[in-house]
Parts: structure tokens; sequence; C-alpha cells
């Protein structure tokens, strides 16, 4: 147990132990072993404690970090993990999947010679151990007020909303498409980063604490919004975005040029035993293949990783900027550098060649970065005659998401989107141009992180509270 905090003087930044690339290469599981009580202890002590927690401050749930650190580092695990969890509903999947490289840890003040604080590391391990010793309650609430409350998604957003309402009292009914509560989190992100498991716990906890989940129910096809809203007090909208940017390119439409999420999920779902039959054709299933993943983001670097353990012939990933412009983890980049992926920097895709039907490579050109635009960005310009083709059997385009056209699938036509064809929403209130409407997740602030999404849904159930509150208040004083 460490005696006091302060220690990144004495002590070096240490990770939980990393398989080796030759082993996780084989098989889904998540790639970093669990931290042993003495070493999440010793690493928590590396905290600064200091006056303004810039890790904190760039947390998007302003996680109160340095507390459950020190509380970790006395060996205090039960209240360290209630402080975790005062402010996020899902700490052992933060701990797992989100950016601490651009969030948290990478703007601990600890002078870099030192390295930073293994935030993450130690999240996971506080959670972890807190699963194992029975700490982890389902969220029930003291009392029930007579209030109902529909929430359509049952991702990040919707599940934290969902939480936090039902703890409030609120009956809490979660409506999904899918088949499995968890959105991206069940069928978007690999095991190697999340195992189901993990998410498939939180399920069954929350129907413990009386939440419901009306799965494979699709808005505007097995029930209409306006019938949702008789149904409840209020609606919160959480559908998250999972319409695939795609490329007008020649040869797009060749067989083997795949969305990543179709990929993805295909993968998901026969990891978690379903039948598939796009992957067992072969259609969605890179055994043997010759892989070309388009991106540079968290999702292209889900891809190129998942084909690896597939066991593709090859793996490269093509990216039109630099490694010191991708906007994905650096963390990934390195693991999937280390699993074999080949990076083909400053290429972008022209187009997609193939014979009878089915692709058998990638045309490419390669970049130059130029100025930077409005925002501060270098463009990129292609460099003449430097065309080259890269052999692939499967192409996969992961060029990130875009909303689907909600109020015409939710047969609404008063639900007012932005230019972009996210929900708009009084940012105040996150209310809709319906009343009683609320939307918050990617559905408003597009394509983001799991964390960002958590913050959404856990201010939107206050927001939804405050409202149908207030409602029921106003209807029984005019009475």
């Amino acid at each position: 147990m460490a005696e006091r905090m302060l220690q990144f003087v004495r002590l070096s930044q240490q990770t939980p132990q990393k398989r080796s690339a030759s082993q996780r290469r084989e098989d889904f599981r998540e790639i970093y072993d669990r931290f042993d009580p003495d070493r999440a202890s010793e690493q928590a002590s590396r905290c600064s404690q200091c006056g303004v927690p810039f890790c904190q401050v760039h947390c998007p749930l302003n996680n109160n970090i340095p507390d459950w650190l020190k509380l970790t580092a006395e060996g205090r695990l039960e209240e360290a993990y209630e402080v975790a969890a005062a402010t996020n509903t899902f700490p052992e999947v933060c701990g797992r999947v989100c950016p601490q490289d651009r969030l948290c840890e990478g703007n601990c003040v600890i002078e870099k010679g030192f390295d930073s604080v293994t935030i993450g590391s130690v999240e996971r391990y506080i959670v972890d151990t807190a699963w194992e010793k029975g700490w982890v309650k389902p969220p029930t609430p003291s009392r029930e007020n007579g209030h109902s409350i529909g929430i359509i998604g049952a991702g990040p957003a919707g599940l934290a909303a969902a939480e936090r309402l039902r703890i409030r009292g609120f009956a809490v009914h979660v409506y999904d498409r899918y088949d499995r509560v968890g959105g991206l989190m069940i069928y978007g992100i690999p095991g190697f980063k999340l195992e189901k498991e993990v998410v498939l716990a939180r399920w069954k906890q929350f129907e413990a604490g009386g939440i419901q989940f009306h799965l494979g129910v699709e808005i505007g096809r097995d029930i209409t919004l306006d019938q949702l809203r008789e149904r409840h007090d209020a609606i919160f909208v959480a559908t998250g975005v999972y319409k695939a940017r795609d490329v007008e390119l020649p040869g797009a439409e060749l067989s083997g040029v795949v969305p990543a999420l179709d990929y993805l999920t295909a993968s998901n779902r026969q990891g978690l035993g379903d039948s598939v039959p796009e992957f067992e054709s072969g259609a969605l299933n890179a055994a043997g293949k010759d892989v070309v993943v388009i991106g540079g983001g968290d999702t292209a670097m889900d891809c190129v990783r998942t084909a690896v353990r597939q066991g593709a012939a090859s793996v490269k990933c093509l990216y039109r900027r630099d490694k010191a412009n991708m906007p994905g983890s650096m963390r990934e980049v390195r693991n999937a550098e280390e699993e074999g992926v080949e990076f083909l920097w400053l290429s972008a895709p022209v187009g997609f060649e193939g014979a009878t039907g089915a692709v058998t490579g990638v045309q490419a050109t390669r970049m130059h970065l130029g100025l930077p635009d409005a925002t501060g960005r270098q463009q990129v310009e292609p460099i003449p005659g430097s065309s080259f083709t890269v052999q692939a059997d499967l192409a996969i385009k992961a060029l990130g998401f875009d909303p689907e056209d909600l109020p015409a699938m939710f047969g609404e036509p008063a639900l007012t989107v932005t230019r972009w064809g996210t929900l708009k929403v009084d940012h105040r209130t996150m209310m809709t141009s319906l009343p009683g409407v609320f939307a918050g997740g990617d559905i408003v602030r597009g394509a983001s992180l799991v964390v960002w999404g958590i913050r959404d849904g856990r201010d939107a159930a206050e927001q939804i509270a405050d409202y149908v509150l207030a409602k029921a208040k106003i209807a029984q004083a005019a009475e």
C-alpha cells in the first residue's frame, strides 16, 4: 500500500501486462491483463494531486479522477468505486475504450519526462474489482414517482439516461431495433477492446433495477413516435448515427467493397455465437484475404485489427494524411503496428479495380500536406503522376458515420434537423422541436465517443425529470 502520493518521482509509469502481438493475433480477448492490487496502488500513488486537475477538466464527465486515484493508493477500493460511479454510468467501459491519450492522461500535468498516470487502467481495475466484490448494485429507486419515460436507443446515451431516471423513480422503457442492449458497444467495438460480457452484465443489472427493454422494435415500423408520446410522459431519442459515409469512386459497387460497420457487426455477432450468413459465406470474413481499410479513425483501427485476428493474408490501412494527423488514438495505431498492420500514409483512394464483379485492388494516389484551411488543419493535395494500386480481396470503407433521416424513419416531419442531419435541440434543455421529446448523444452531436454519449444521457435525464415533474405540478395546481 502506498504511504503517500506524488510517487511519480520514484516510480515509473507502468501499464498492466500486455499480451504479446503473436498471442493476441489469435483471439478476440482484451489485450491487457488486469493490474494486481500492489501495482494498481503504486500506479495510483503517482498522481500529484494537483490543485487544478487537468485530467478532470479534460474528461467529458468531469470524473473526480484525483480522488479515486488517492483512494486506490490507500487501498480504499470500495470508496474509490463509489466516487467513480458517482459521475460515470459505465466506468468499466470508459476505462477500456476511452482515448485516454487524448483526454485525461494526455492532459496529466506530471512533467512529460516522468509520463502520465495510467488513469484508464486504474479505473478499469477499480470497477472490475467492484463487480467481483458485489459492490455494483442495480439502479433501484427509493420510491416510484408514477411517471413513465420512453427511450429510443439502447446505446451509451440511452442507457445512461435510463439509469439516472430509474434512480429518481421513473418507470423507464428502452426501445431498440437490435436484439441486444448496448448499441455500438456490443456490435461496433471489437472484443479485444471491450469484451462483451462487460456490456451484458450491465444489461442484466439494469433489468434487475426495473428498467424494461423492448428489443427488435423499430420506431416508425413497429410503433409510431406519436404512439410512444401517448404512452409516456416524455421521450428521449438516443439512436446514435449508423449511416456509413460513402466514397463515390469508380468500382465502389464491386463485391468485396464493404462498409466498416457491416464488417464489424458481422464479426461481433459471430463472436457472440450468432449465425451470420455473410460471415460464413466469406463476404464479411477476412480469412486468407488481402485486406485494405480506408480511413484513419478508431473505426478503421478496429477493422484492421479485426482482420488480423480473422487470419487475413495481409492488412493495409490507407490514410490520406500522415500519422501525426490521424484522428484515431495513437495507442490503437501502435497496437495495430505491433500486430502486423501496414500503414500507407498520405495515400488516398481514387477507385477500385475488379474482375468478374469482385474487387481485386484499390487504386490510390500519393498526397502531400498543403497550407492550413480555416480550421487550422492542413489541406491535402494529390501529387501528380503518383498513382499506384494496392492488391485487395476485401476493401473496407471506414470513413465515419452520418445520421439517418429520422423524420422520415419516424414518420414525424415536425422533428427538425440541422444541415448535417442531426436532430436540432435547444442546447439548454435538450428538447427537440416536439414538446416532451428530448435528444442527445451522437444523433445530436454527430459521431463521437462513448464518454460523450454518457455525458449527454446523464444531462438529458436531469432535464427530462425537471420537465415531467414541473408539468405534473402545474397540472396538479390547475385541478
